[in-house]
């Protein structure tokens, strides 16, 4: 049986559905855990009395359970409801962060991150999916954009805050309050979002079945390559502002909340453009990103033209996000759960591969100054993708129109 959610059209064009208000705590909570491990890195090192490039692979851990874990649970738990599976993983992350906030040695605290990461690719996938049934067509791209504008939120409030009440009261204290932001997420799921009925089950090889359609494998790239150049200069942003642009340490992080301010309206107006027309947006936000990275090879050795080009990389970062998961969606009709989740993955591999990218360059490549136009060369490589996807789409148009009008001539000879 399909799933269903009915929704009034008066409701649909005139009132933001609570669910989706649910959505967005959910995913402001995964990205502040996500993300504040960064900026209290020093102090659980420190604590737990290992290095910092070993407390730094507690991000990676996390990365790669999204990456793996993701796919994997989707695959898996195709026989739950979806909110009963959304409402399963905000109890999963609640179980790793209130794990990581008692963990007395690093390896639990490895343990209890990678448990909190198996949450993340399939609340983002299957929360995707649930956001769009949630409104009428015309808007699903912006459902999908305000669920992640959790996300850059998380950046902008959660993260500063997180790492503030860490270095006061200690590093514990920011997985306590992020274990809070998981049950007020479960009480919202419990009570604001719609009971769906199941779909047809299936198992895991039927599920991988929809990497056999090339335009689900060209979006997933896309997302890899388009993605990917973001990460490939903004892991190592702050050597490029003290080292490069010149400002002090202290000033890297209201730079830092610049960047978010422009991701979170990025976000916001990305939905919007999708929703109007998801592959010329697409194509022009790309664009967009590619030149804003090429530009930052120029404009990072000025500090005004710096600041300037930094939030407007922010916006054009996320202008993307929610287009290339409704793009995903839209090519995997029978298989939107796992589709979506092997997306969420997308994402994460271009952070890492970024990241990993980036090393390289400043390490064996031209070096640090040299990171904004090798990343607007991964970019301009998931721009081609895409236009090759879009030309593919074009020619099963054209070969349908064409198969339609040979049909009408020959009823009507």
């Amino acid at each position: 049986m399909r799933e269903v959610i009915t929704i009034s059209t008066e409701n649909q064009r005139n009132k933001l559905p609570p669910a989706l208000i649910a959505l967005l705590i959910s995913a402001f909570a995964i990205g502040t855990t996500e993300f504040v491990i960064m900026g209290i890195l020093p102090d659980v090192a420190n604590d737990l009395h290992v290095t910092l490039s070993a407390a730094g692979l507690l991000v990676t851990g996390y990365a790669l359970g999204v990456a793996i874990g993701g796919p994997l649970i989707t695959a898996c738990t195709s026989r739950l409801s979806r909110k009963s599976l959304l409402f399963g993983l905000m109890l999963i992350f609640v179980a790793g962060n209130l794990l990581a906030a008692v963990a007395l040695a690093y390896a639990i605290l490895m343990i209890a991150r990678i448990l909190a990461s198996f949450a993340h690719g399939t609340f983002f996938g299957v929360g995707s999916i649930v956001a769009t049934r949630l409104v009428s067509r015309e808007k699903q791209a912006s459902a999908i954009a305000l669920m992640f504008t959790g996300l850059t939120l998380a950046n902008i409030l959660g993260v500063p805050i997180g790492t503030f009440i860490g270095q006061m009261w200690g590093w514990r204290s920011t997985f306590w309050i992020v274990t809070a932001l998981g049950i007020l997420s479960l009480i919202g799921i419990a009570f604001l979002v719609p009971r769906i009925q199941k779909e047809p089950t299936s198992d895991f090889r039927h599920e991988m079945r929809v990497l056999r359609s090339k335009q689900v494998v060209l979006a997933l790239l896309m997302t890899v390559l388009g993605f990917g150049g973001v990460f490939t200069a903004f892991t190592y942003i702050a050597p490029i502002l003290t080292d490069i642009t010149g400002f002090s340490v202290g000033a890297v992080t209201p730079i830092l909340l610049l960047f978010g301010i422009g991701m979170t309206i990025g976000n916001a107006i990305g939905g919007k453009l999708s929703d109007w027309k998801l592959m010329p947006s697409l194509v022009g936000m790309l664009t967009l990103l590619t030149a804003v990275l090429a530009i930052f090879t120029l404009t990072s050795y000025f500090k005004i033209a710096a600041l300037v080009t930094v939030f407007v990389w922010g916006f054009a970062s996320f202008t993307i996000v929610p287009a290339l998961q409704m793009r995903v969606l839209a090519k995997a009709k029978g298989s939107p759960n796992i589709a979506s989740a092997l997306n969420i993955s997308s994402f994460n591999l271009a952070n890492a591969g970024g990241a990993y990218l980036g090393g390289w360059v400043i390490d064996s490549g031209p070096g640090l100054g040299s990171l904004p136009w090798i990343a607007a060369i991964v970019t301009a490589a998931g721009l081609v993708v895409t236009l090759i996807s879009w030309s593919l789409d074009q020619r099963e148009a054209a070969s349908s129109e064409s198969a339609e009008h040979s049909r009408s001539l020959s009823i009507k000879s």
